[in-house]
């Protein structure tokens, strides 16, 4: 078994050094933090659980959640995630502080701020694409706060690790459904959340490479923003077929779903149509037939996961033993149902 003295010996610091990295505790510089914890991930590091609960009761350990939008059905799952491992972890002493913003940098900065300033010892964080978020993160961990990213990353930072789908295999997998669906020459149109969400750019590049390489009869059309709006996206999916009467097909890359359909159901256009995740208004319009299929990314399993990863860390120094949590994609068709 791994023991502290043995990180400190491969590390030349002392097991006092190791200890306070390893437990969030006291100043240490960055890059001996960082030397410490690649090799306590690399030797497979298990520290003796044996007193934990009690040692988490007496530090009383707050982890701030920051995830977007309050009117995301997506996220209101993530959350369902967070609020059940919340309620097991309170006999530990772990208090959970959550935040929701819009997709938009300077409400990010001024929640996290917020967060900051509540005292907390650990973040869960979906980030908001922008250098001034990965300058914040990278803020927190030189201060002992511990990262983990949800649903969507952000490069470059140095957060402790990412719990989601592997986005780009998730627009590779509706690249292949758009195929399978349709024959000849396929005009496609992409209504996306944000191009500064990691996630929602990374599913459009996974369906466009595919597209490329295997399927160039199927050409993208326009991309359109809906900043996961209902309202947003119901007027610019409008828009879109107007201007694309003949469009064969439609992919949503976000939220915004319900609305976009229904703007579907008014024209007289019947695209095929490919959405992720199983909030109920999504299905009622998969049910309906609007909806071709729609991919799942186990939103509440992505909350729970993310924080008990920053549960470990806190309580009792286990570092993630890997820095990608991918959840596994389903897909979903009426007949599945």
């Amino acid at each position: 078994m791994t023991t502290i003295k043995d990180i400190a010996d491969l590390a030349g610091v002392s097991r006092g050094t190791v200890d306070r990295v390893l437990n969030s505790r006291g100043a240490v510089s960055p890059q001996t933090a960082e030397k410490v914890l690649e090799i306590a991930r690399a030797l497979g590091y298990r520290p003796n659980k044996a007193g934990t609960a009690l040692a988490a009761q007496k530090k009383k350990y707050k982890i701030g959640v920051l995830l977007f939008s309050e009117h995301n059905p997506f996220f209101d799952e993530v959350m369902e995630g967070v609020r059940a491992k919340a309620e097991e972890l309170q006999d530990y002493g772990i208090t959970t502080i959550t935040r929701r913003v819009e997709f938009d940098a300077n409400a990010q900065l001024l929640a996290l701020e917020e967060l900051q300033t509540e005292g907390i010892h650990g973040l869960m964080l979906a980030p908001y694409n922008h250098m001034r978020i990965k300058e914040k993160i990278d803020e927190l961990v030189e201060k002992q706060i511990p990262v983990v990213t949800v649903n969507t990353d952000i490069d470059g930072s140095r957060r402790m690790a990412y719990v989601g789908s592997d986005y780009r295999k998730g627009g590779c997998t509706a690249a292949g459904l758009f195929a399978l669906m349709t024959a000849g020459d396929v005009k496609l149109g992409i209504i996306t959340g944000s191009s500064n969400v990691l996630c929602h750019t990374e599913r459009i590049e996974g369906l466009k490479d595919t597209l490329r390489r295997f399927y160039p009869r199927i050409h993208v059309t326009e991309i359109l923003e809906n900043h996961d709006d209902e309202f947003k996206s119901y007027t610019l999916t409008g828009r879109l077929l107007r201007r694309h009467p003949d469009i064969d097909a439609l992919f949503f890359a976000a939220a915004g779903v319900h609305g976009g359909c229904r703007a579907v159901e008014e024209s007289e256009c019947r695209p095929k149509i490919i959405t992720f995740d199983e909030v109920p208004t999504t299905l009622k319009m998969l049910k309906k037939g609007i909806i071709s299929a729609t991919i799942s990314q186990q939103p509440c399993r992505q909350g729970s996961r993310s924080l008990d990863l920053l549960f470990e860390y806190l309580t009792s120094g286990t570092v993630p033993e890997k820095e990608h949590y991918f959840v596994e994609h389903s897909i979903m068709i009426r007949e599945t149902m």
